[in-house]
């Protein structure tokens, strides 16, 4: 196809768009599907609202999110076993996937659903029948996820951090575990910067904490690792295997840092605040598929490639205003609404700033998740 049009639209559009791709030859994987259905077999109503980069890259990329529950059922009914893994955000997935037959995601990532579905899910609703009420975060609807089971199939084994977490999800996850679901439990230290006479270590982010809290999380990594080969017996993790998906996990946050660079830095945005807010979301557990997510992001930064080469933007009129944006948005409509007040999103701090991180590979590999895992900016000062 010699012409790519570069603008956003609406779902309707979006999904003309796709036939025509498709009658132009472009493939796409065998999980894509015209977006508009998963509003009408899903109930994704929001899709409705927002608008859409009109790239086959950004095709793939919302096919890839909104996809993640049927390919997680299909998953299980293949026989792979799933780890739910809960808060730590980019770390315990990176051990899941280091297993065979192994696919590890986030049920708190449920927190987004009662946004897609304009509330028809119901989730919230259930929540308050059960005491969990809007005095608690977003994130109680992964409760209700568990309770329903309408949503991602219930994990094989489910691991949750402890500590220094928020306390509106440690109440939450409580309440799972005294509704008979087997959590288990590793600690987060909140960081803190080491005493005088304390043996210190410095962390991939430059910051420095006490030895003890790299010695004390490379231990909790490893009984994390034990608790997923109950899953797989007679297998036991090789530090050569944790190494190779440490490595993938690592092309993940370079192509994803690679697609933020270029575009808060280009002189017309090459793709909208919405898709890069996706494409750094997947960076947490990979939307379920490591090897598929890095096509998905390669993709993706071939066409922001383009088009900064041509000058494209698909934003009219251009917004000018730079900002930064702190916390993702429950809403997914909100990135629209900062681009049409002319607000340019050129820097992000979605929570998950150590997931980002390259992951050092000269080291220990427990021991190399574990410096990352304490850059988590959650479990410290905010001035870290």
């Amino acid at each position: 196809m010699k012409f790519l049009p570069t603008k956003q639209t609406h779902l309707e559009e979006l999904d003309a768009l796709y036939d025509l791709y498709l009658r132009e030859g472009i493939c796409f994987p065998s999980y894509c599907v015209p977006v508009r259905s998963y509003v009408e077999a899903e109930g994704d109503i929001r899709l409705h609202n927002l608008k859409f980069d009109s790239s086959p890259a950004s095709i793939r990329l919302w096919n890839f999110l909104l996809s993640e529950n049927r390919r997680l059922h299909t998953a299980r009914a293949q026989g792979i076993k799933l780890v739910g893994t809960m808060k730590d955000l980019g770390t315990v997935p990176i051990l899941a996937y280091a297993y065979p037959n192994t696919i590890a995601f986030y049920p708190d990532g449920t927190w987004w659903t009662p946004c897609v579905m304009e509330l028809s899910d119901r989730l919230f609703c259930l929540a308050d029948e059960h005491g969990i009420g809007p005095h608690l975060c977003p994130v109680r609807a992964m409760y209700s996820a568990f309770i329903n089971k309408e949503h991602f199939p219930i994990p094989d084994q489910i691991i949750c951090s402890t500590g220094a977490v928020c306390d509106d999800f440690s109440a939450i996850s409580q309440r799972l575990f005294h509704l008979g679901y087997p959590l288990r439990w590793w600690e987060i230290p909140p960081r803190r910067p080491p005493d005088p006479d304390e043996t210190k270590v410095e962390l991939p982010n430059g910051t420095t904490v006490p030895k003890t809290h790299l010695d004390f999380v490379t231990h909790q990594f490893h009984m994390i690792a034990k608790w997923i080969e109950e899953l797989h017996p007679g297998i036991h993790l090789t530090k050569q295997a944790l190494q190779k998906s440490i490595h993938r996990a690592n092309q993940v946050r370079r192509l994803i840092n690679a697609i933020r660079d270029i575009t808060f830095s280009a002189p017309v945005p090459p793709i909208p605040a919405l898709e890069e807010l996706i494409a750094e979301m997947l960076v947490i557990h990979f939307c379920s598929d490591p090897s598929e997510c890095c096509e998905v992001l390669e993709a993706l930064l071939q066409t922001v490639k383009a088009r900064v080469k041509a000058g494209a933007t698909p934003l009219d009129p251009i917004p000018k205003a730079r900002v930064a944006v702190i916390n993702p948005p429950a809403d997914l409509r909100m990135m629209n609404l900062i681009e049409e007040c002319g607000l340019r999103v050129c820097a992000t701090d979605y929570m998950f700033t150590h997931a980002l991180i390259e992951i050092p590979e000269d080291m220990d590999p427990f021991q190399a998740l574990a410096t990352v895992a304490l850059c988590d900016p959650m479990i410290g000062h905010p001035a870290d």
